[in-house]
C-alpha cells in the first residue's frame, strides 16, 4: 500500500511539474503548481514528516501559489515575450536537464531503486511524541536563538524590500506624524484683524476667488 501511494504521488508530482512549464495559460500553470505541492506533501506524509507536509500546504499553497495567481491575473504580462525568452534558452535548459537526468540514472544504477531509508536516524523519536511536537521541542529549546535570529533576518529583509521598492508620487498629500505633533499655536492659529465693515476672507482666498470669477 505504501509503495502504491508513493508511485502515485510521484507520478502525479512529476506530471504536474511538467505541466507547469508546458501549460500555455499562466493560470493553469499556477493550478498545476498547486497540484505539485499537494503531491509533494503526500510524499512527506509517507516519510513520516507530517510537519513538513502541512508547512508545504499552508505556506506554499495557501500563500505563495495563491499570491502568484493573483499577480498573474492582475498584471498585464506579455507572455509572448516570455515564451520567446524560453525558446532562446531552451538549449541551455536541455543541457542542464540532461546532466541532472544522467546523474539520477547513475545514482539509481549504483544504489538501486528502493523505498528503504539510506541510513538510520541519528536520534530516534520517542514513541509518545509526534513528529511535529518533537520538532517544536527541539527548535524552541536547543535552537531557539538561531530560530529567533532567522526571524529577525527575514524581518529586516522584508523591510528592506519595502523601502527599496516604495516610490512616493508627486502631488499626493501624505500624513506627517512628526509635523502634527510639533505643531504649535504659531502654525495652527492665524489672528486676522478685521476692519469695520470688512471681510474675514484672507487676501490669498480673495485673489483665488477673483481669478475663478
Amino acid at each position: 500500500m505504501t509503495a502504491g501511494f508513493f508511485y502515485l504521488f510521484s507520478v502525479l508530482a512529476v506530471g504536474s511539474a511538467a505541466m507547469v512549464i508546458l501549460a500555455k495559460n499562466p493560470v493553469h500553470a499556477v493550478l498545476f503548481l498547486i497540484l505539485t505541492f499537494f503531491n509533494a506533501a503526500g510524499l512527506f506524509v509517507l516519510l513520516g514528516a507530517e510537519f513538513l507536509a502541512m508547512l508545504l500546504i499552508v505556506v506554499y499553497v495557501g500563500a505563495v501559489a495563491v499570491l502568484f495567481l493573483f499577480v498573474v491575473m492582475m498584471l498585464d504580462v506579455d507572455f509572448a515575450e516570455l515564451k520567446a525568452g524560453f525558446i532562446k534558452n531552451a538549449k541551455v535548459g536541455a543541457l542542464v536537464g540532461g546532466v541532472v537526468l544522467a546523474e539520477l540514472v547513475a545514482l539509481f544504477a549504483f544504489q538501486g531503486l528502493t523505498l528503504a531509508p539510506a541510513r538510520t536516524a541519528a536520534a530516534a523519536i520517542p514513541s509518545d511524541l509526534s513528529n511535529t511536537e518533537a520538532l517544536g521541542r527541539l527548535i524552541y529549546t536547543k535552537y531557539v536563538y538561531f530560530f529567533q535570529g532567522a526571524g529577525m533576518i527575514l524581518l529586516v529583509a522584508m523591510i528592506g524590500a519595502i523601502v527599496l521598492t516604495l516610490r512616493h508620487r508627486e502631488g499626493v498629500k501624505r500624513q506627517s506624524i512628526s509635523e502634527q505633533v510639533a505643531r504649535g499655536p504659531a502654525t495652527a492659529l492665524e489672528v486676522i484683524k478685521v476692519p469695520s465693515g470688512g471681510s474675514v476672507i484672507p487676501a490669498a482666498a480673495k485673489v483665488s476667488v477673483r481669478a475663478a470669477e
